[in-house]
């Protein structure tokens, strides 16, 4: 009776849910039908929180609506259609508390740069900025900011987490085995500070990444490289001393920030338009599209072997069983001339990472191909991009981290301590490896090394075919060294620095298409709606989503994948580089 009343509840509630959210969805598309771009129209672009690559959910409600995150390719078709649409007069650029990538923002800056090529007016307008908001902020012509606003720019950090200590309370060991001395994985489990490898790789990023922010404020700032890092030394900057060191134009609030806008366009009343409403504007209805269409397939988180019944548009990570029927169908569809996969991935599992390798190879067999490398594509992530075709990648790109490990826990400590014991029986030599009670023995840890060292080589391999290079030259360059973008071209791991419209221009080059024709970008995976989520997922999927920011925490410290048998091609760690 209970499970009865349960179920008869839970219809009531998806019923009036799906009867609201389809009020909803009829009454946006009758607005979608009436949207009218005024003549005068400022473009207001608010750019907050994660900036992903794979379109959201739709969910036709306004509150959630507005507050849906626009992907990379979004803001990089609004910029587009911004330059050459006469209704757009200017841009005001309004970014607060991103947390995308360094690669994402090279992307989103190169965007703003050539939008002011169009010659309209490009201001920022900033809110509580940190370092990232403010380096997106310099490709505009005019900064403002509060007259009591804080600019919290005072240089770049990288730090990692370790639970050693932890765990040595908790009764835990995670016994880890990897190739490369670069494949720290386990250190996090392992160590209470950073190894010598570690601190090496991740001083390298700094400088890198640090060298190429300052050379950027400095040049849009007009001042040189060494005046600039004075300048941050003695960051964050008050609202007054952020102008008197040059750093910001103007101290205005918002409406004064308009006012002086409105005087510099001489054109009369400013019509603010809304980012996400401009979304609704097609680039065909612009002039911006051709027929040629060239998928823009997009893999984006970490790589798991998934099920032949996952959805293949899944919200989280790149399951190899549905992603692969997406390679499989975008391969099918011959109204595709051509593919840019558009990778944003540390790694994940090895035979998952393998099976989509094999994909995109068969798939490079019928169509064009380029591959776009987002914020990350490392270890299982570059792996999947070994098919011989170019890569493309930004400086702050993480990518390389060619090596295995595998990792398992060990809690019988644990488990000592809440009076849990375990009495099992095996029939196999190696039947326990895998076991959470009892430790790898010698013997056992010497059959998974030969099994990773396999797995190694076989990856170093397939990188050395991919890039056309002799294995004795790409095993130094793997030993699971996480590079940055413009080190792996010095290294020969990738072609080429650019991101959407330089994998565009190649793309066109490979599939004989003219270099002034106007294409049309498909989006693989489409944007679905909450329609389509209700129909299709299940309770234990929906639940899932909503306890996405715990899983967060879970796949940053990799206990999830550590879960999972099997070796993995994954990162050592999670680098953000605040």
């Amino acid at each position: 009776m209970a499970k009865f009343l349960i179920g008869l509840l839970v219809g009531v509630i998806l019923t009036v849910a799906l009867a609201v959210i389809g009020a909803f969805s009829l009454a946006r598309f009758g607005t979608e039908k009436r949207t009218i771009v005024p003549d005068n129209a400022t473009l207001i672009l608010r750019l907050e929180g994660e900036i992903p690559e794979r379109p959201p959910i739709e969910l036709p409600i306004p509150f959630f609506e507005q507050q849906s995150a626009s992907t990379v390719k979004d803001v990089w078709e609004l910029l587009h259609k911004a330059a050459v649409d006469t209704r757009i007069k200017a841009v005001v650029l309004e970014p607060q508390g991103i947390s995308a990538g360094w690669a994402k923002l090279e992307e989103i800056r190169g965007d703003l740069e050539q939008f002011r090529k169009s010659g309209k007016p490009l201001v920022a307008y900033l809110k509580g900025p940190t370092t990232r908001e403010y380096y997106l902020a310099t490709a505009c012509d005019r900064i403002y900011m509060g007259p009591e606003e804080y600019l919290d720019v005072k240089g770049l950090r990288a730090a990692m987490m370790f639970f050693r200590g932890t765990l040595d309370k908790l009764g835990v060991q995670i016994e880890v085995e990897h190739v490369g001395k670069y494949k720290d994985f386990g250190d996090m489990f392992e160590r209470k500070d950073m190894s010598p490898e570690t601190k090496e790789v991740t001083n390298t990023i700094l400088d890198d990444v640090y060298g190429r922010l300052l050379s950027t404020i400095a040049a849009a700032r007009k001042k040189s490289v060494e005046e600039i890092r004075a300048t941050i030394d003695e960051g964050p900057f008050l609202a007054q001393p952020s102008v008197a060191k040059g750093l910001i134009d103007s101290l205005r609030y918002e409406d004064q920030m308009f006012g002086e806008l409105k005087d510099r366009l001489k054109s009369g009343e400013i019509h603010k338009l809304s980012h996400r409403d401009y979304l609704k504007v097609t680039p065909a209805s612009l002039g911006l599209e051709g027929k040629p269409r060239i998928a823009f397939l997009v893999g984006q988180g970490d790589i798991t072997r998934g099920s032949s019944s996952d959805d293949i548009y899944g919200e989280e990570g790149i399951g190899a069983e549905g992603f692969d029927k997406l390679l499989r169908r975008v391969g099918s569809d011959s109204s595709i001339r051509a593919v840019i996969v558009r990778i944003d991935s540390p790694g994940g599992d090895a035979m998952a990472s393998d099976d989509i390798w094999r994909e995109m190879n068969l798939l490079s067999k019928k169509k064009p191909m380029v591959i776009s490398m987002s914020d990350a594509a490392a270890s299982g992530g570059y792996y999947m991009a070994m098919t011989g075709d170019p890569i493309v990648a930004y400086p702050g790109t993480f990518t390389g981290s060619i090596g295995v490990v595998f990792g398992k826990p060990n809690l019988h400590g644990l488990f000592d301590k809440l009076g849990v014991t375990e009495d099992s029986l095996q029939r196999g030599r190696f039947a326990d490896i895998d076991s959470e009670y009892q430790p790898l023995s010698p013997p056992a840890r010497e059959k998974l090394r030969e099994g990773i060292d396999v797995s190694y080589r076989d990856f170093v391999s397939k990188v050395a075919e991919a890039r056309k290079r002799p294995y004795n030259q790409v095993e130094p360059l793997a030993q699971g060294r996480v590079w940055l973008g413009d080190q792996a071209k010095e290294h020969g791991l990738v072609d080429e620095m650019g991101g959407i419209d330089r994998a565009i221009e190649l793309v066109k080059e490979r599939a004989k298409i003219a270099k002034d024709e106007k294409v049309a970008l498909v989006t693989y995976p489409p944007k679905r709606s909450i329609l389509e989520i209700l129909m299709g997922r299940t309770p234990e999927s929906a639940l899932e989503s909503r306890l996405k920011p715990l899983a967060k925490i879970a796949r940053n410290a990799h206990l999830k994948l550590l879960s999972q048998p099997g070796l993995l091609r994954l990162m050592p760690y999670t680098i953000e580089v605040r």
